[in-house]
């Protein structure tokens, strides 16, 4: 629901090209839809929103409270396989960086097995896994969010999709998959290196092997905060040009080849321009408000997760040790 609210007061700054589509966001994913006779009321009714607590109101009153939740399950689709590969890929380059660290940079002195469990690299090492990590499930997702977002929008078969996409390719190249993806990475990619160097900073902070639950959460909640703070102005131009695309190309009448964009830094400048810093923060609020918590639980889930499987590991590794050594005496 924070999502949501966050993503139509980012909508209302802009004025939509012929009212086509609109940007409706549950928390995990954005979703393009058309505008029409069978549209949700917010699509054929548009509201103007003085602030988030003004938001909830009225997309309450309006849309019914059941509305915030909906659409959960097609998400799920892609959003289990892309955290997946993100928090997969993002601890085992960490741990890839940070032997290359131990073996090139650190003090034969400072390789001792005294401090494993805490173990000192520089800040940049989870910044650059976080980023990397961020890239590889973005670029690997992107074409089937595409695929996504086609079939719920405009209804299309398997078979139709294969042929939609064929065209699309012949007419535009196989590139045009990952229409999109830039301002995506703009957004994504410095918000996870921020959010991952700040965590591991703040792990370290804490004298014990490895974090409770309870302080997990905290430092998810603080470094998630801090990284949507600063990332927000690419979020804004994100939800801008998903609106463009879906008007000038998804939802238009004679799609057009090459749309001309802005560059992302371009549409910073032609936000702040208009609306002021204000425009570039625009749903900081809620988006605060959702990004911390989720960013907690997910560390904190992933971080007893972490922990669960490692004692259950140790545990069965003893126990077949143990075996063996009563196979042997006897």
């Amino acid at each position: 629901p924070l999502d949501v609210v966050k993503t139509r007061l980012q909508m209302q700054q802009r004025t939509l090209v012929s009212n086509k589509c609109f940007l409706y966001c549950n928390g995990l994913m954005d979703h393009l839809c058309p505008c029409g006779p069978d549209s949700p009321p917010l699509a054929r009714r548009p509201l103007h929103f003085d602030g988030t607590l003004d938001a909830f109101v009225k997309i309450s009153r309006s849309e019914g409270i059941r509305s915030l939740w909906s659409g959960l399950s097609p998400t799920l689709v892609l959003a289990v396989p892309a955290t997946v590969i993100y928090f997969v890929a993002y601890e085992q380059l960490r741990l890839r960086f940070q032997d290359a660290h131990a073996a090139n940079f650190r003090p034969k002195s400072l390789q001792s097995t005294s401090n494993l469990h805490k173990p000192s690299y520089p800040f940049y090492i989870p910044l650059v896994a976080g980023c990397t990590a961020r890239v590889i499930a973005v670029s690997i997702v992107s074409p089937l969010e595409l695929i996504r977002t086609k079939m719920q929008s405009q209804k299309l078969s398997y078979v139709e999709i294969r042929h939609a996409l064929g065209k699309m390719i012949r007419n535009e190249g196989f590139f045009s998959l990952w229409r999109g993806l830039t301002s995506t990475l703009y957004r994504d990619v410095p918000f996870s290196g921020i959010y991952w160097a700040c965590y591991e900073k703040y792990k370290r902070s804490l004298d014990m092997p490895s974090p409770t639950f309870m302080y997990s959460f905290i430092g998810g909640a603080i470094s998630g905060s801090i990284a949507a703070l600063i990332t927000t102005p690419f979020d804004v131009v994100k939800t801008h040009r998903q609106i463009e695309f879906g008007d000038k190309v998804i939802y238009a009448e004679k799609p057009a080849k090459n749309v001309p964009t802005e560059t992302t830094l371009q549409s910073v400048n032609r936000i702040y321009t208009r609306n002021g810093i204000k425009g570039l923060f625009a749903g900081i609020s809620p988006r605060l408000a959702k990004v911390a918590p989720a960013c907690a639980i997910m560390i904190a889930s992933f971080e007893y997760g972490k922990s669960f499987f490692y004692a259950h590991n140790v545990q069965q590794y003893l126990s077949r040790v143990s075996d063996e050594k009563k196979v042997s005496t006897s």
